[in-house]
């Protein structure tokens, strides 16, 4: 993790160093391969998942296939506690991520994220192919991790790839939240919303899963390509109702949903239903677990720590006050924690974009919160993405502290100018607070670090 910091001197210097180092314990806690290490155990023939025991001599094949930030190494820690009792897999993942995946088993095909391609249709094929008709003498293991919503497309008949890009783009810029967004995609793809799990029926399918979604929901997760959905093509209409995008979208899309709300084009499979009695779907990673590690750190250190909520939502500029105000309250008068005091959340906000400037909504969340603490005395925030980019730049996200408005000032930066223009990436390079890790190979949301010194 990389904060290129021009001023030593700055009173909060170690309150910046505690922050970044919290953070930093956060991401760890999200390490693909650490989280596969944890939950697969190996005993001759006998594989512990979690819970789950199974007896690998029963099955004639064991498959790997999945999609997402961190589904590469996940898959990479499976073959090398599987080895060659796998016969096989494709996993598509980001094709910036560095460095590349390596495998004697498993083929990993680069897909685009977010906006899906033909990429990630091609390595969604050759998974099928693979496999080719199911039986239940098969055990297929499903990666699936943050981001595999866009990395696994494979679009409903009717509906084209520029289609469901069209639409993922002007969802992404409405502010929709991401289990809006995914109701959407779910219901004009092939795979997503159980359809994955219907196509391996009725082989024995043991999804792991690394949560980016906001209270952990399956169906929502990469779209739950392996999980029963609770949405409709009703739901999907609401959305698209809602961000007034219905009539935007390309006609294709608005017919297959017309189909669907009209019985022609049929549901995702929802609970229930036979396919899933197969399928076990087990969360192995999360930003709870991310939060928990950031705040045993902070409290180790002596700060009083809170965990305020993993389930942090709504627009970051809201957010972002609503988090100043929590760091006034206790800085000015003790409550909810008195300082030194270190305040931890996580979740994911969204950006509706009104400005051309340039940024990510962990940016915009920081120069949200500088502005409302400018002036508090030994105060810092901070806030990324555990996947290491925000929004369409290079930065995890920002880090400010109650000077931060003055310092910026005396560089004749208005704060308020750049969050109006959505420009808080600029904001923060001037100021050299971006907070850059690179790609992580991980997604559990987003984490938020606020730290006060007495």
């Amino acid at each position: 993790m990389k904060h290129n910091e021009k001023q030593p001197e700055l009173p909060t210097r170690r309150l910046r160093h505690e922050a970044l180092a919290a953070l930093h314990i956060a991401i760890s806690a999200a390490d693909p391969k650490r989280i596969v290490r944890a939950n697969l155990k190996l005993r001759k023939s006998r594989l512990r998942v979690g819970s789950i025991a199974i007896d690998l001599n029963s099955f004639d094949r064991v498959f790997v296939i999945g999609g997402g930030k961190a589904s590469a190494a996940m898959g990479e820690e499976l073959e090398r506690i599987l080895g060659t009792r796998i016969s096989g897999g494709v996993i598509n993942y980001p094709d910036y991520l560095r460095p590349r995946p390596r495998s004697r088993l498993i083929f990993y095909n680069e897909a685009t994220h977010p906006v899906p391609s033909v990429k990630g249709v091609r390595g969604v094929e050759k998974m099928l192919n693979l496999l080719g008709k199911p039986t239940r003498k098969d055990l297929v293991f499903c990666l699936i991790s943050g981001g595999g919503s866009a990395l696994l497309p494979r679009p409903v008949k009717g509906v084209t790839l520029s289609d469901k890009q069209k639409t993922t783009e002007l969802l992404l810029e409405s502010g929709a939240s991401i289990s809006e967004i995914n109701c959407v995609r779910k219901h004009l793809s092939s795979i997503k919303g159980g359809r994955l799990a219907e196509l391996l029926y009725p082989a024995r399918v043991i999804s792991l899963i690394i949560s980016d979604v906001v209270g952990d929901r399956l169906d929502s997760i990469a779209s739950g390509p392996t999980a029963p959905d609770s949405t409709t093509y009703q739901d999907a209409k609401q959305v698209l109702s809602k961000y007034r995008l219905f009539e935007q979208v390309p006609s294709r899309v608005r017919r297959i949903i017309r189909e669907g709300l009209a019985g022609r084009s049929p549901e995702t499979p929802k609970p229930g239903s036979k396919i899933f009695r197969r399928v076990s779907n087990l969360i192995v990673g999360s930003n709870e677990v991310s939060c928990l590690q950031a705040y045993k750190y902070l409290k180790s250190r002596g700060y009083n720590s809170a965990i305020i909520s993993t389930r942090v939502q709504g627009q970051a500029k809201t957010v972002g006050q609503i988090l100043a105000g929590i760091m006034i309250d206790s800085k000015k008068h003790g409550f909810p924690l008195r300082p030194p005091a270190a305040i931890v959340a996580g979740g994911e906000t969204t950006v509706e974009v009104r400005g051309k400037g340039k940024g990510g909504r962990n940016q915009e969340l920081v120069l949200s919160a500088a502005i409302e603490i400018a002036g508090l005395e030994r105060s810092v925030v901070s806030s990324i993405g555990t996947d290491g980019i925000d929004g369409p730049t290079d930065a995890a996200g920002a880090i400010a502290d109650g000077a931060t408005v003055d310092r910026a000032r005396r560089l004749h930066v208005d704060p308020k100018f750049y969050l109006e223009r959505n420009d808080s990436y600029s904001f923060f390079k001037k100021l050299s607070d971006l907070i850059i890790t690179g790609p992580t190979g991980t997604n559990v949301n987003d984490i938020m670090v606020a730290v006060l010194g007495k």
